[in-house]
């Protein structure tokens, strides 16, 4: 039987999740590209690096779907026990 915890999220709840994982990455990198302007040496170069990368992977991810859980789904079962199945060559109006 399908219960109700393990039926998957919304296409909503997918679509905001990862519109909301693209921001924070964008806000990184917002962050890089403004560090970037502050600081010297290697940490500069380390911040334009990232600021140049993080907007190819924000985008991977962000085009990401969930993927499928196996085992996630089993069979129902009918609820009324009683009920006749249709073989080869019965007819409906014989159940």
């Amino acid at each position: 039987m399908q219960s109700v915890t393990s039926a998957r999220s919304t296409a909503d709840d997918d679509i905001n999740a990862r519109m909301k994982h693209y921001l924070v990455t964008m806000g990184i990198r917002t962050g890089c590209f403004v560090l970037a302007f502050f600081t010297q040496g290697w940490v500069r170069w380390t911040c334009v690096a990232l600021a140049v990368v993080l907007p190819y992977i924000a985008v991977v991810f962000a085009n990401a779907h969930a993927p499928r859980v196996a085992g996630r789904v089993s069979p129902v079962t009918p609820r009324d026990p009683h009920r006749r199945r249709l073989g080869p060559g019965r007819r409906n109006s014989e159940q």
